[in-house]
């Protein structure tokens, strides 16, 4: 090893500057890289692009194979389940080995179930077992998987980090919805399917392999990085991790539900097709707005507070949602819900962070996702349900708002952070 200064001046014998170490708060930090990369990943991945065009498909669906709304919503409702339960398991394989070995992995066997489903030709059981494969691996092709690189290349500007990660799904929100209606409208929806796993491939692989790390970490080695904090059974017992769990829960239900029913509810009421996608497209963009915002606050701000004030926007956009009979009326629905979308995505595995630090972060989040998940396949199925039984989703939209807006309440619960964790 060379262990020679640095050259110095013969005339004045004074040592030469040292090169000033990159902090987060400077754009060629190399977290910033992993951010970038993280973004596009999450654009491309499970959260942002099935479950957001999930509804364009849904009348090409029940028209191509006389689908019940209900036999349909059941197939996401598998994917949700499927990664509820697989997410603790692949939590706990990102805490104890690369989150870059298990997103390529999760990541490739995900944009190969994306574009099969151009290849439906054998009933349910067909699209039910693709829709049960990503969600198997789903997870690794979201925020999950990439929340925990992030986090240990930010501590002061985690909350603005995450949110840029966010920003990804809220691009793919805002944009691939609008794609996957026109490819339907112009070459049907099979070409769509084909079409999406096409960009997931192009977007989440190649700046994967390359960018995402983990900071203090052997890039060479499986194992990751050790970190403080609490052991995941000692998260599973705190009073903070089960009220985090809970309003979880509750948005869940009612965000997805909504959020998977839009289209389909805005063309009962005569909204053109167009306008709908629209609509779930302003819902994308306003995700985005929220991602940043939040960020920008949690950074500032007691993140339980901000939570509060994001769950009653969800809220407030659900219980306009179920009374909206125009464009312009589905439009500011579509926004507050996605503005409270967006937040809740970077307020969940901010607060992880901030009350149970990193030791066992991703295996805490990946039970927050089983809780995630099992609601987010309640909420579709019950509003399908409600449709084929009444017609209507309107008086379980108003119910379902109500809720939100109670449980979001049990955040001033919450208590300051822990010395341990609120600082390095």
């Amino acid at each position: 090893m060379n262990l020679a200064p640095h050259p110095q001046s013969t005339d004045t014998m004074q040592p030469a500057e040292k090169t000033p170490e990159l902090t987060e708060f400077d754009l060629s930090y190399y977290g910033w890289r992993v951010v970038l990369a993280a973004c596009l990943g999450v654009m491309a991945g499970f959260g942002s692009l099935f479950v957001y065009t999930f509804s364009v498909f849904v009348k090409p669906l029940a028209t191509q194979f006389g689908w019940s709304r209900e036999a349909i919503s059941s197939g996401f409702a598998i994917a949700a389940i499927t990664l509820g339960l697989i997410s603790p398991f692949l939590g706990r394989w990102i805490d104890r080995f690369s989150p870059r070995r298990i997103i390529l992995i999760c990541m490739t066997i995900y944009v190969c179930a994306i574009a099969s489903l151009s290849q439906l030709r054998f009933g349910l059981w067909q699209f039910y077992g693709t829709c049960f494969v990503l969600g198997a691996v789903g997870n690794g092709a979201a925020h999950l998987a990439y929340s925990r690189s992030i986090s240990t290349w930010f501590h002061r500007r985690l909350g603005m980090a995450l949110a840029f990660v966010m920003v990804g799904a809220g691009l793919g929100a805002m944009i691939l919805p609008v794609v996957a209606q026109y490819i339907i409208g112009r070459s049907g929806w099979r070409a769509a399917y084909g079409s999406l796993g096409g960009l997931a491939l192009l977007l989440g692989l190649p700046l994967s392999w390359r960018y995402i790390r983990e900071r203090n970490s052997d890039e060479h080695k499986s194992a990751a990085a050790d970190y403080s904090g609490m052991t995941w059974q000692q998260g599973l017992r705190s009073f903070s991790f089960w009220i985090i769990t809970a309003i979880l829960f509750v948005s869940s239900i009612s965000m997805n539900g909504a959020i998977t029913q839009l289209s389909a509810l805005l063309t009962d009421r005569g909204i053109p097709a167009g306008d709908a996608a629209l609509c779930a497209s302003i819902l994308g963009g306003s995700s985005l707005l929220g991602r940043v915002v939040v960020g920008w606050l949690l950074d500032r701000f007691f993140g339980p507070r901000v939570a509060l004030a994001i769950n009653l926007i969800t809220a407030l956009g659900i219980f306009l949602l179920a009374r909206a009979t125009s464009f312009p009326a589905g439009c500011l629905a579509a926004a507050l819900i996605g503005v409270g979308a967006g937040g809740e995505a970077a307020t969940t595995p901010y607060l992880l962070t901030r009350y149970f630090g990193l030791r066992a972060f991703s295996t805490l989040y990946g039970f927050t996702w089983t809780f995630y998940a099992a609601a987010g396949a309640i909420g579709p199925v019950i509003l399908g349900r409600a449709f084929d039984a009444t017609g209507s989703y309107a008086s379980l939209l108003i119910l379902l708002a109500a809720a939100l807006g109670l449980a979001a309440t049990a955040n001033i619960l919450l208590p300051r952070y822990s010395d341990l964790f609120a600082a390095n």
